[in-house]
């Protein structure tokens, strides 16, 4: 099927676009960028010189006639929160399916979303929309919507450890604590002093505290897994790496909760599921096994002297992040292989 790209000139959408000119079922027909349009793909992205690029131009970012055009199956849009939301809104009731990799339709309350982010650009599309993180997500989705929000990197990073185990009732809904270290792609590209190379070669920080826009979306996840409301303490840090996750959980564990539930509730979670790797107790993740990668490394161990368990995480923020989780939503909405064109 022919697809689209909106927005294909961050680093989200660089990463999209090369995923999909691999792909075995798709023709990546349409990439967009009111700041490139008119240009060759390969003028702007150069690494892909040689391939099937050549014969793509960027095309204006016109929500209007991107609607009008009747070619493409489904379309991605790799946008800022907002700008997203604005093309959804012309997309949508022009019979386009939409992925949409921004956080404009991930969170399904509008008082959360506007706390966080401000004044929402489509709010009457809500009810048709739906948070996909494909191994967590009831798989109706898949008949029920026209619009798919991919999740975010630290969310799926949490997420994907920690909602399991809320579910089976083997950790407390109390003293969650998260804390996440991104590389800098996860900002995007943006020229700002604190993204410099020289300001983050040799430094990390921790920033967002207490109010990271992320925390609005695991909080509204984790709620829906635990069947009650819980609230975490979220801990996001900036590392002098180009990109991946990595994230540590503290959890206090259930009453007579053990190691071997919480991996005995993984393998339950996520049999048959290609992109969720279980590393041994006492084996942590790290963020170069995953770069380049749809896979997630979960780990976990129990701290018997303060009753915790600790959970630990690794993800490619670009990737399982981002543009290759899209790409899985996209293989699972359409029928074709989970893997297709991410192995």
């Amino acid at each position: 099927m022919n697809v689209g790209v909106v927005g294909a000139s961050g680093y989200s959408g660089e990463v999209l676009v090369k995923l999909l000119l691999g792909h075995p079922q798709v023709k990546l027909t349409a990439v967009t960028s009111r700041q490139h349009a008119g240009k060759l793909l390969t003028a702007v992205i150069p690494a892909l010189r040689g391939t099937a690029a050549e014969q793509l131009k960027f095309s204006d970012s016109d929500p209007a006639a991107l609607a009008a055009r009747t070619d493409i199956d489904l379309w991605f849009l790799a946008l800022p929160h907002g700008a997203a939301a604005d093309f959804a809104q012309a997309l949508v009731p022009a019979g386009h399916k939409i992925i949409d990799l921004s956080a404009d339709f991930r969170i399904a309350d509008l008082a959360t979303y506007e706390k966080y982010y401000g004044a929402h650009h489509a709010p009457g599309l809500l009810p048709q929309t739906r948070f996909v993180l494909p191994e967590l997500s009831d798989p109706k989705w898949r008949n029920e919507i026209k619009l798919a929000a991919a999740p975010g990197c630290y969310p799926t990073s949490t997420l994907i450890p920690l909602a399991p185990l809320l579910k089976a009732g083997l950790v407390t809904r109390e003293h969650i604590v998260v804390n996440s270290f991104s590389g800098v792609s996860g900002a995007g590209k943006k020229l700002e002093e604190m993204f410099l190379y020289a300001e983050r070669a040799e430094s990390a920080k921790a920033y967002g505290l207490l109010k990271h826009r992320h925390l609005a979306e695991i909080e509204e996840q984790l709620c829906l897994a635990a069947g009650a409301k819980l609230v975490v303490q979220f801990n996001p840090h900036l590392a002098p790496m180009r990109r991946g996750i990595i994230t540590t959980i503290t959890v206090p564990a259930a009453p007579g909760a053990t190691i071997d539930q919480v991996y005995a509730a993984w393998r339950n979670a996520y049999a048959g599921r290609p992109f969720v790797s279980i590393l041994p107790t006492g084996e942590t993740p790290d963020s170069a096994h995953v770069a380049g990668t749809n896979r997630v490394d979960i780990s976990a161990v129990h701290d018997a002297r303060t009753g915790n368990f600790v959970l630990t995480s690794a993800l490619d923020n670009l990737v399982k992040g981002a543009s290759g989780q899209a790409v899985q939503i996209m293989n699972l909405w359409s029928g074709f292989p989970e893997t297709a064109g991410l192995l």
